[in-house]
């Protein structure tokens, strides 16, 4: 299994037990604030090829 998979395993579980111990507003929060804080740690030139890159091509 790629390193890759096992975060996104990962991710779905966090989200998972988010959803079950906190409230959904609240869970959706935490989920998209660490989205967003995750993309705001980037450099600029990081920031302009993920923008740049279709969503298919991340993984690569």
């Amino acid at each position: 299994m790629s390193t890759q998979a096992k975060v996104a395993i990962g991710g779905v579980a966090v989200g998972v037990i988010l959803l079950w111990l906190l409230p959904f507003w609240a869970a959706v929060l935490v989920m998209v604030g660490i989205s967003a804080v995750a993309y705001l740690t980037l450099d600029p030139s990081q920031r302009r090829r993920l923008r740049r890159v279709g969503r298919k091509e991340l993984g690569r």
